[in-house]
């Protein structure tokens, strides 16, 4: 895809809407800290033109090629974006009433409101949902209603992942806090620690060479970030928890002690997104207009003092590079595909093979920039700035298709997490032969959607028999 003929532009309109002026990037033991001030990313500046609702105006300076009189590009007449005419008939009704599962809909279950500020990031596990928005609050959902919750120090709650136990939540401070469920009563979380821990912070701070220069006459700690951390991802296998920040680095911690084992310098400009994949892969997503392979390798014959291998990431492939910002990169592991969301509203997706992974194609179906993307089964989930959310399903040959588009949100679609429904029975006992998903999608509209999709088509040999 070649985009050298437009001039990338700032892309924080879809990242962050209300700016501090001052962050705590203190190491903290007992959620104390002093402020100081941290570098404002390009990914993090606003400009929206705005009334007496941000979201009553388009979003504009994405594309220059959709600026003065110009034509818009054909993915903006997308046929994905268009009402469909089936929606509004009276025998659509009727007939999913009358074939039921053979049309498996794709529709909303619930809404979820609470007037905090706007969703930045969710985490699911089962019937339980984890909400982080521009509060203090980190919120607790289930069943569609409000389960429980806990307090940071700091507001706007960027990334949240959940692990045995754990939930990890990246901050706009630059710090990442651990939390833990407590055994007798999974409504009560207490806070565990931080990233980097204080033993390791004291540790290397005594040490120069532990320090980077970040700016003229600023100094901080390599080990941990000194500007909002924006995305993180988990590889379950490896034990390891990869963070990204509008530092521009990626940094890689040992879930088992809470070490910084390693930071890269990743990119040019903010890394929006980061996804741990497969084979030890990892991909990371930046405002820089690059998508980046990291591949796990062993350091010659090192080895650290407790006698085990050394490692350390190292760029294996740059998958795409373009003026537009990467907004969110998502993997499907199985069938070793990775998708990119950038702000030109097109979703770029390649396919792993041995030597290496190799284009497969451009899914358009955004009018504007799309900001999140999750992946379950052979479904893709892409959530845009123009409100929307697209269901794409890949098929055996590794052709996608728009599936539906999801909408009802009155903001920009900020995050997405997918779960396994539990396997349906069907009236002789038997278990369904299509799998379904719950979808959450979090807003800038200060609401979350809960959606039940399938990624099974209407089987029409039903109506021929009718």
């Amino acid at each position: 895809m070649s985009s050298s003929s437009a001039r990338r532009r700032k892309f924080g309109a879809f990242l962050n809407s209300d700016q501090e002026d001052d962050a705590s990037n203190a190491m903290e033991t007992n959620d104390t800290s002093y402020n100081c001030s941290y570098r404002k990313s390009n990914a993090s500046d606003y400009s929206v033109e705005s009334s007496s609702s941000p979201w009553n105006n388009q979003f504009h300076g994405l594309n220059s090629r959709t600026a003065g009189n110009s034509p818009l590009p054909e993915y903006f007449m997308s046929p994905y974006i268009q009402t469909s005419p089936f929606t509004k008939s009276p025998w659509t009704a009727a007939l999913i009433d009358q074939f039921g599962d053979a049309f498996a809909p794709n529709g909303l279950i619930g809404t979820m409101v609470r007037e905090e500020g706007h969703v930045y990031s969710l985490a699911a596990s089962g019937e339980v949902l984890y909400t982080g928005s521009d509060s203090k609050n980190i919120r607790i959902w289930k069943n569609l209603e409000e389960f429980s919750g806990f307090k940071s120090s700091s507001g706007l709650v960027k990334a949240i992942v959940i692990s045995n136990g754990k939930i990890y939540t990246g901050h706009q401070d630059g710090k990442i806090r651990i939390w833990r469920v407590s055994s007798k009563d999974p409504s009560v979380h207490k806070r565990v620690g931080s990233l980097p821990n204080f033993k390791e912070f004291v540790t290397k701070s005594f040490n120069p060479k532990n320090y980077v220069e970040v700016r003229r006459k600023r100094n901080v700690l390599r080990i941990r970030h000194y500007d909002a951390v924006s995305c993180m991802s988990l590889n379950e296998e490896l034990g390891l928890l990869y963070s990204g920040s509008w530092d521009r680095t990626v940094k890689v911690w040992r879930v088992s002690d809470s070490k910084c084992v390693e930071s890269i310098d990743a990119h040019d400009d903010a890394v929006n997104s980061v996804a741990a994949g497969f084979d030890g892969l990892a991909f990371s997503g930046s405002a820089d207009g690059t998508v980046k392979v990291w591949r796990r390798e062993v350091v010659g014959n090192k080895f650290n003092k407790h006698g085990q291998t050394k490692f350390k990431h190292a760029l294996f492939q740059t998958l795409l590079k373009q003026d537009f910002a990467v907004t969110s990169v998502a993997v499907d592991s199985a069938s070793r595909i990775v998708y990119c969301g950038s702000s030109d509203g097109l979703v770029n997706f390649w396919e792993g093979g041995k030597q290496g992974l190799s284009h497969g194609g451009v899914l358009r179906g955004h009018k504007l920039a799309v900001l999140c993307l999750a992946a379950a089964g052979n479904l893709v989930f892409s959530g845009g700035a123009d409100k929307s959310i697209c269901v794409w399903r890949r098929d055996e040959g590794g052709a996608h298709s728009c599936l539906s588009v999801l909408t009802g949100h009155n903001g920009p679609v900020k995050c997405l997490a997918v779960v396994k429904e539990e396997t349906r029975l069907e009236e002789n006992g038997t278990k369904g032969d299509d799998q379904r998903w719950i979808l959450y999608s979090g807003s800038l509209d200060k609401s979350v959607m809960v959606w039940r999709v399938s990624g099974k088509t209407p089987d029409f040999r039903l109506l021929q028999g009718a």
